[in-house]
């Protein structure tokens, strides 16, 4: 049987300036809730058309931003789910982990880097950089965050052609679905995602994948960090 997943970016939040997205811990601002209860309302129009159903979980990451996107969702669609809706966090789910240096300005990350004689300067598209990896305790790169966001969607049940939500955040949703082989390795850069706004596949036996559901957003060079 084929499975059938969303994936949601969560809504916008109170991000602080110049600092990798990393494990910023704020909620998402007023406008962002707002954006993401019309999202889910949007999409739950999709679903009544199409008469589809929700798994009842929703999986969500650890990060608050994500966890109030995922409960947003659960409050807008709740006659969508099969059974009563419920959110459980993951931080395989979370943003790419920077390590010791989490939500230090960028500036700072690359003074420690200049003031530590062990290490490199970093190249200067380190943070879009998908291979790259910062030097630190618990750091990891792009790929690796994909990598177990990818593994966390594989693990989980198929729900009998239920669509499946999953809500985190959009650099490592882009380098999961890399993983999924839903986009391609350059997709990765050219794309972003809409706040709250669900893309969904559905992966068939035979291995085909269609999107049914959302569209990936053009990434601009004005873009706020994932």
């Amino acid at each position: 049987m084929s499975a059938r997943i969303a994936l949601i970016r969560h809504g916008a939040y109170e991000q602080l300036k110049n600092v990798p997205s990393a494990l910023q811990p704020f909620p998402l601002t007023e406008t962002g809730e707002q954006e993401v209860r019309q999202q889910a309302r949007i999409f739950g129009e999709w679903l009544a058309c199409h008469g589809l159903r929700l798994a009842p979980q929703i999986d969500s990451s650890t990060l608050l931003r994500a966890w109030q996107t995922a409960m947003i969702y659960a409050e807008e669609l709740r006659e969508y789910f099969d059974t009563e809706p419920h959110v459980v966090s993951f931080s395989a789910l979370c943003e790419r982990s920077v390590g010791a240096v989490a939500n230090l300005p960028v500036d700072e990350i690359e003074r420690i880097l200049a003031l530590d004689p062990r290490f490199e300067i970093p190249p200067e598209n380190w943070k879009s950089d998908s291979h790259y990896c910062l030097p630190f305790d618990g750091a990891e790169s792009l790929l690796a965050a994909g990598q177990r966001v990818a593994d966390h969607i594989q693990s989980q049940p198929k729900n009998n052609g239920l669509i499946k939500l999953f809500v985190g955040h959009g650099a490592s949703i882009r380098h999961g679905a890399f993983h999924l082989t839903a986009i391609k390795f350059d997709d990765i850069k050219r794309l972003s995602m809409f706040y709250g706004h669900p893309v969904v596949f559905e992966f068939a036996e035979d291995q085909q994948i269609t999107r049914l559901f959302g569209e990936w957003k053009q990434r601009q060079i004005h873009d706020v960090p994932d």
